[in-house]
């Protein structure tokens, strides 16, 4: 009896190997497309969802749904520009917006003079 719980903390850990990759299998996104938006200015220093201080400079996003530290390359569909960002926040919350992002995210994807543009988002490894 004795070598009975050391064979099932074994045995547990061999299947937490073995489904480890399953599960972090089951965490990827589907690609999405949609509508980007950008942070008003007026949020600089607010604290996101995840419990961050925003920052307009800093590459990060708000997502409905992705889970806090996602990292998500989003590309402009229009131009092909490309940005990677981090989810950690919640939003935005208007129709057929997928991703709100940071100032920064937003210059780099070239849509600041526009406010919004179409986008896909895919998860980054």
């Amino acid at each position: 009896m004795g070598h009975r719980p050391k064979f099932l903390l074994l045995a547990a850990l061999l299947g937490l190997l073995t489904l480890g990759p399953a599960i972090a299998q089951a965490h990827e996104i589907a690609p999405q497309r949609g509508v980007a938006s950008f942070y008003s200015d007026r949020f600089q220093g607010a604290t996101t969802a995840s419990g961050d201080t925003f920052d307009q400079q800093a590459l990060t996003a708000a997502h409905p749904s992705l889970p806090f530290g996602t990292r998500v390359l989003v590309t402009r569909r229009d131009t092909g520009q490309e940005v990677e960002v981090t989810i950690n926040d919640r939003g935005p919350f208007v129709a057929g917006r997928i991703i709100d992002l940071s100032k920064r995210a937003a210059r780099e994807l070239g849509m600041l003079r526009r406010g919004t543009a179409p986008v896909m988002i895919t998860q980054v490894d």
